[in-house]
């Protein structure tokens, strides 16, 4: 059963290529959904998917050479009707 997130990233997670390897192993998942940079130097991002999923993004994330995740705030949110996962600017 899919669901949907919201995450707020916090650490080292700009400048660092967060949404590029997000975006690439989200897609590669077949996860929905978007990232991108806030001005506070966090990220946010919304992805939707299987639980297990959206783990193994999270996961993948966490053990990146140059990201380093201090703190994650996470909240489900409801379905939306969209068909990949993108960069917002």
């Amino acid at each position: 059963m899919s669901i949907r997130k919201h995450i707020q990233f916090y650490g080292k997670v700009q400048g660092v290529g967060f949404r590029y390897h997000a975006t690439y192993k989200a897609r590669f998942l077949g996860l929905t959904g978007w990232v991108r940079n806030c001005y506070d130097g966090s990220v946010e991002m919304e992805v939707q998917g299987e639980p297990e999923i959206i783990d193994d993004l999270l996961l993948y994330l966490h053990r990146q050479r140059f990201i380093r995740i201090s703190r994650m705030e996470e909240e489900k949110i409801d379905l939306k009707e969209e068909t990949d996962f993108k960069e917002r600017w």
